[in-house]
């Protein structure tokens, strides 16, 4: 009587659907999330700095992911941080895959891994590189004037 009370409860659970190509489930919010991510990695492949300016909010604040603090900008830093490094670019592939999302109130953070290809423009020529890391980006809801929202990036570029 035990299995078929284990039975009952396994067979009573419903099954989340996943967004297709990762383990997130599939929301409405998460897909959101998603489609805000997907507009990022698209400015960054077409070198948009100022799209890429535009999704990031005012107190962005980035500490490069190292303990010194020499290399920490915020927002104003970000704009020459974007426009020096894309500049510098002849081209540029950005792939990512999605791990895990994680919300909470009008904060969310985005775990990826990302692959990234691009051709460098350097004062002895042109040079490949392929990068691959994980990363985490963290974004806030930020509601307009006119009663919308949307997502803004906080820290990750």
């Amino acid at each position: 009587s035990l299995l078929c009370f284990l039975s009952l409860g396994l067979g009573g659970c419903a099954t989340l659907s996943l967004i297709p190509g990762t383990k997130i489930p599939d929301t409405p919010l998460h897909r959101e999330i998603l489609a805000r991510c997907e507009e990022y990695r698209l400015a960054m492949e077409q070198r948009d700095a100022a799209k890429l300016l535009s999704m990031a909010d005012p107190n962005y604040y980035e500490d490069s992911g190292t303990p010194a603090g020499s290399d920490d900008y915020g927002y104003p830093g970000l704009k020459h941080v974007l426009e020096s490094r894309l500049s510098a670019l002849r081209w540029l592939r950005f792939l990512i895959r999605y791990r895990e999302i994680h919300v909470v109130g009008d904060r969310a953070t985005v775990d990826m891994r990302y692959d990234i290809s691009f051709q460098l423009l350097t004062e002895v020529g042109e040079k490949w590189e392929r990068r691959q890391n994980e990363k985490r980006m963290e974004l806030i809801k930020d509601s307009d004037k006119e009663g919308g929202s949307r997502w803004l990036f906080v820290s990750g570029y």
